[in-house]
């Protein structure tokens, strides 16, 4: 098959968790185009230099710089849906052009088309809204499954059972007729290697939309540069050029890959992370969730409820 693989640009985690669908596609001989932009685009052509890509933009966000996102995102709203409408035709026109036969979309809620099988990729069927507005969670759930109706399946990356990584936001309310549960999906879900690096005592994995993802990194720095502790940031920007630069105690690196990055936080101490899923799912595969020191995006109520979920709360 002729596969489009869509993963949302909202961070790094839409694409790296679409890494091992990938690899499984390329096993059975199928052949996939990569469909992404920025430094998600990116990450995939580090793995994968020998595949197609289409640069076709996300939707354009960007969060707010303070202890709310709701402001932000009703700010983002028009460029939300105005991206959804275009992605549809998108994939209609091309479609026109070219043959495909699936398109596999990671939460990027238009990219389905009666004339393809098309997945739908989501860890969130709910969507966690501020205590004040719960009101519309039952809303903003049948609207997120009025779109999820129009794919052919809908694939929840966690376990069935009560023992689970996403809790309320696969879990709680009914699935739709065409979703089921695959198991997590990581990017490190194939690798044996189990060696260990010490040479950091802390790592910290960044990733996610402007300007949370900075904010976050100079937190770290500001923490820990004189810290007497020998601390990785890990920038979460991936390209052709690798960067290393230091600020007192703190080393930063802008990407690495797989192969370097998982003997560190193997070896390391403590790993500062987001709670976002894609990083739970990660740690969890690697057997270090329980080395997560993880903090939210503020106002971020998904990453706030995964955060008081791994903490027993």
């Amino acid at each position: 098959m002729k596969v489009l693989v869509c993963p949302l640009n909202w961070g790094l985690g839409h694409a790296t968790r679409c890494i091992p669908i990938i690899r499984q596609l390329l096993a059975e001989g199928h052949e996939p185009v990569l469909v992404s932009d920025g430094y998600p685009l990116e990450c995939l052509r580090m793995q994968f230099p020998d595949l197609r890509y289409i640069e076709y933009p996300s939707y354009s966000v960007r969060y707010s710089s303070g202890i709310s996102q709701v402001f932000a995102m009703l700010w983002n709203m028009p460029s939300i849906i105005y991206g959804i409408v275009s992605e549809h035709r998108w994939l209609e026109n091309l479609l026109k052009t070219e043959h495909f036969d699936q398109v596999i979309s990671d939460n990027r809620f238009g990219l389905w088309n009666g004339h393809i099988k098309s997945v739908y990729i989501t860890h969130q069927m709910m969507i966690k809204i501020p205590r004040g507005l719960k009101l519309f969670e039952g809303v903003l759930w049948r609207l997120h499954r009025w779109f999820i109706k129009h794919y052919d399946e809908c694939w929840i990356p966690d376990f069935e059972g009560n023992e689970n990584l996403s809790g309320d936001l696969s879990h709680k309310y009914r699935l739709p007729n065409n979703a089921k549960f695959i198991g997590p999906l990581s990017r490190f879900d194939i690798r044996t290697d189990k060696s260990i690096d010490n040479s950091y005592e802390i790592v910290a994995v960044l990733s996610g939309v402007e300007p949370q993802r900075s904010i976050f990194e100079h937190q770290i720095i500001d923490k820990y540069r004189r810290s007497g502790k020998d601390v990785l940031i890990v920038c979460g920007q991936p390209a052709v050029n690798k960067r290393t630069y230091h600020v007192g105690d703190v080393t930063l690196v802008s990407h690495l890959a797989d192969d370097e990055l998982v003997p560190l936080l193997r070896g390391a101490d403590k790993i500062i992370s987001r709670s976002g899923y894609s990083t739970i799912m990660d740690l969890y595969t690697l057997g270090c969730l329980h080395k997560a020191e993880m903090s939210p995006i503020p106002g971020q109520t998904e990453q706030e409820y995964l955060k008081s979920k791994m903490d027993g709360e």
